[in-house]
């Protein structure tokens, strides 16, 4: 199987879904945990999103899971 060439905004990773390593896009998004109304400015998370640009297998993570 040809792995096609990443973008300048693409980042070569294993996927999951695909089992070899693919271009993925990759981008930082503010989630909101909380579903109160209340307090909800504090309680935004960074996420790691990543979509891969074979297949569109897409995951995210949080980055301050402490």
């Amino acid at each position: 199987m040809s792995v096609p060439q990443p973008d300048s905004d693409e980042v070569v990773e294993q996927c999951e879904n695909c089992a070899v390593k693919t271009p993925h896009n990759v981008s930082i998004k503010l989630i909101t945990e909380s579903n109160k109304e209340e307090n909800t400015a504090f309680s935004r998370e960074p996420y790691r999103i990543t979509e891969c640009s074979q297949c569109g297998a897409k995951t995210r993570q949080r980055m301050n899971d402490a």
